[in-house]
């Protein structure tokens, strides 16, 4: 009888010992897969604090009014801004409204490039599709050995001025969109990854595909680098390469901010060519943005959102003598387009969790405040 007690009690610890063991190895798959989604399609924490800390907010500055710049320490406004104190624009009965120029550097757009395709690092990770085609990044081609990058991208509508209800008229904001919007997906559009079909959309790409017309683009990187982009050579994106053709295949073996950023270019030129993007400043666009099939490279600037944003306020405060905290205003955190990575970017990838990017977009605008949200 003893015996058999014995071997019950035997068995049974066998059983409530294993049990702990199996949920161990679960919890463990469980632990792995979660790591791996994350290593794939990562989170940009961008539905945090990030929204607000990971904002340059110096880039608003200049601000104009009645032609004047209020505040400019660095000449950033582009050619061809308007030289107005006052305008008029038609209302609704056809009537002019007169008013006061205006312009300042607003946030109006998201870009994000990702490996993945569908994924999502702005919606904290989020993957629309399972599908494996169309996968991106950096990797050798077969054959000849050469490096070759890839990526795709998603165009977010983000008035970030209108979201939170600050002085932005209906006028100020082309394209009218006063929420965080997806506006464009890679993944739909076959010429993004497919060159003969972007030449189509790009036919003067045949010209600026010498070694003349590359090697002109030292000066703009230069140029961009110093001061701002040049208008004069608008086939060149800087010292980031040739903006053209307007597609997600790079030959590089360059760093991952500075191919993410010749993409992020190409994206915003793609769109002007498609006529889904807008130019807003000038004496013709103070009553709307107006159709602009070649993209104004002095009229937009970058900030790096993810991997590691460009604008932290948490390393500009300091504290006095008196043990007052003080932050100072962003400063250097936006950048031109073509701008040297070696400025901006270099250290911000992540291995693994931050090989992706997402690019705050300012636009430089100018209006006519004329007081009345209907115009």
């Amino acid at each position: 009888m003893r015996i058999i007690f014995t071997v019950i009690m035997c068995v049974s610890s066998l059983v409530f010992q294993t049990t702990p063991l199996a949920q161990d190895v679960t919890s463990t798959e469980t632990t792995q897969n979660i790591d791996a989604t994350k290593l794939l399609c990562p989170d940009a924490d961008f539905w945090g604090k990030k929204m607000l800390t990971g904002v340059c907010w110096s880039c608003l500055f200049p601000v104009r009014l009645l032609g004047m710049t209020i505040f400019d320490e660095g000449s950033d406004l582009p050619d061809g801004a308007t030289e107005k104190s006052f305008c008029a624009c038609s209302g609704d009965e056809g009537l002019p409204t007169f008013g006061v120029t205006g312009g300042a550097w607003l946030p109006a757009r998201l870009i994000e490039v990702v490996r993945k395709p569908y994924c999502s690092p702005i919606l904290g990770g989020t993957s629309f599709n399972s599908g494996v085609r169309l996968w991106g990044g950096h990797k050798e081609v077969e054959g000849d050995g050469s490096d070759k990058t890839y990526y795709n991208y998603h165009y977010w509508a983000f008035p970030l001025y209108a979201i939170l209800q600050l002085f932005v008229q209906n006028n100020c904001n082309a394209g009218g969109l006063r929420n965080l919007d997806m506006m464009y997906m890679s993944e739909l559009d076959p010429t993004w990854n497919v060159d003969e079909l972007a030449f189509f959309m790009n036919p003067e790409a045949v010209v600026f595909a010498n070694p003349l017309a590359v090697a002109a683009c030292t000066v703009d990187c230069a140029t961009t680098t110093v001061s701002m982009p040049m208008t004069s050579l608008f086939w060149c994106a800087g010292c980031w390469g040739n903006l053209y053709p307007f597609t997600g295949n790079i030959a590089s073996d360059a760093s991952a901010p500075r191919d993410t950023s010749l993409l992020t270019a190409r994206v915003l030129a793609s769109l002007h060519r498609k006529a889904l993007a807008h130019k807003t400043y000038g004496d013709d666009a103070l009553c709307g943005g107006k159709i602009y099939p070649m993209i104004p490279k002095q009229q937009y600037k970058l900030s790096t959102l993810f991997p590691l944003a460009e604008a932290n306020a948490e390393e500009l405060e300091s504290t006095d003598a008196n043990g007052v905290k003080h932050t100072k205003i962003l400063d250097n955190c936006c950048h031109w387009i073509g701008e040297s990575t070696f400025k901006w970017g270099e250290h911000r990838t992540i291995p693994g969790t931050g090989e992706d990017y997402v690019y705050l977009i300012w636009r430089y605008t100018e209006c006519c405040l004329t007081g009345d949200n209907d115009h």
